[in-house]
């Protein structure tokens, strides 16, 4: 199975080399219940008007599923405002997770907007993103929602990167008898850069009260990443 996923991401990867501001990364997740590969396609690219971001994840050979277990992306626009560090931001959120053979289920479809304000030092080696965003869950919440960070460091003459994002949100989720109104979630992640398209290292993933996981739960990953 695993030349299958490494099959799998050269595909991708040929499919993608012609973007700009691309990268792929592959991923071993680690911990109680994981052991399984994800995958994830990254794209931000910055022009005149503002930027564009997406990534698409998947997981592969989760519990019993033999191949793609999950299917999540993201994608968001952000459009400058004026001549203000301001921009308003928009972004759509959805994806598909199988717990069993023949048997899935979707993931909440999401739709946020709002405002985001960003700092980067005179070099561009380290910045910050923070926003504040209306979120709508469909059939679960119409006005909810969630702040998010989103980050990156560069830094030992660009061999190491420090990036990741941090979201909290009101969503209501049931852990027996047990209401919870709120979710957290980051990954953070550290790249050790072989060059300026190659890189290893990992992610940490912290989540409270998602994906039917009560509480703080901590979830490191070994990680390889291309950039194109």
């Amino acid at each position: 199975m695993i030349r299958r996923v490494v099959l799998c991401i050269g595909i991708i990867v040929l499919i993608f080399t012609q973007a700009k501001g691309q990268n792929l990364q592959l991923h071993y997740d680690m911990g109680e219940g994981r052991g399984y590969f994800t995958s994830t396609v990254e794209m931000f690219r910055p022009d005149k008007l503002g930027s564009t971001f997406f990534f698409i994840d998947m997981d592969y050979n989760s519990g019993d599923i033999k191949g793609v277990s999950l299917a999540y992306w993201e994608i968001a626009r952000a459009i400058k405002l004026g001549q203000t560090p301001y921009s308003f931001h928009v972004e759509y959120n959805g994806g598909f997770f199988q717990y069993e053979p023949g048997s899935s289920f979707q993931i909440d479809d999401s739709w946020l907007g709002g405002v985001e304000r960003s700092w980067n030092s005179s070099d561009f080696s380290r910045g910050i993103t923070l926003q504040a965003l209306y979120k709508y869950i469909r059939e679960k919440h119409d006005a909810s929602f969630q702040l998010t960070a989103v980050w990156y460091w560069n830094f030992l003459d660009n061999k190491v990167s420090f990036c990741g994002f941090a979201d909290w949100w009101r969503e209501d989720s049931y852990f027996a008898s047990k209401l919870t109104k709120f979710v957290f979630q980051a990954e953070p992640q550290l790249w050790y850069n072989i060059s300026g398209n190659f890189a290893f290292g990992t992610e940490v993933e912290v989540d409270v009260n998602f994906a039917g996981m009560k509480g703080l739960h901590v979830m490191p990953t070994a990680g390889v990443k291309v950039t194109f």
